[in-house]
């Protein structure tokens, strides 16, 4: 759980009520900040194959603040919770998660079980919780993505420190990133 400072009256009366009203406006931040981002990158495409959702053939897994996973988690709530997000994507096939533009002539060619997905992924292969999904999600390009918008390591930087500086509002040392799948536990698991 968050823990929020709130220094008005109203906190005192009814603390739960001024938490949830002092998250709010943190969430209205943080999509704020997502909107920003999404208009910078709005020329760049991405193929759509779920291969940066699939930790093992990529070998990244993005980071989370603490008031992203919140809002991930929010987002599974209002779908119905952990459940409603169903069964785990099929794997993709070998064709795909192995191609040659994907892996490399140097790396070893992952088997399909080993795809390790992530568990926002629902049976289809899709996104979730899409319009919540983190700013790793939001920035992650695999290698047959046009990236049209000049977005520097300087920019990211710069979106990296505004859901920090949210984060640590929402949560002490929830600035800290963790490993998506480690920060998700209330997410089915697999």
């Amino acid at each position: 759980m968050s823990r929020i400072k709130s220094n008005d009256r109203s906190s005192r009366a009814n603390p739960r009520q001024s938490q949830q009203a002092a998250e709010a406006e943190l969430f209205r931040e943080l999509e704020a900040v997502y909107r920003e981002l999404d208009g910078r990158l709005q020329h760049d495409t991405c193929p759509a194959s779920t291969e940066c959702c699939r930790f093992a053939i990529t070998g990244r897994e993005p980071y989370v603040t603490s008031i992203e996973v919140a809002l991930v988690e929010r987002a599974i709530a209002r779908k119905g919770g952990p459940r409603a997000l169903g069964r785990a994507p099929v794997p993709l096939a070998p064709s795909e998660a192995s191609s040659e533009a994907s892996v490399g002539k140097d790396k070893r060619r992952l088997a399909v079980v080993d795809e390790e997905p992530c568990p926002l992924l629902d049976a289809k292969g899709r996104c979730s919780v899409y319009d919540a999904r983190p700013f790793g999600c939001r920035t992650f390009f695999c290698e047959r993505a046009t990236r049209s918008s000049g977005f520097s390591q300087r920019d990211t930087n710069e979106f990296v420190r505004k859901i920090k500086d949210i984060a640590s509002r929402h949560n002490v040392g929830g600035d800290q990133g963790k490993p998506l799948r480690r920060a998700l536990t209330s997410v089915r698991p697999r």
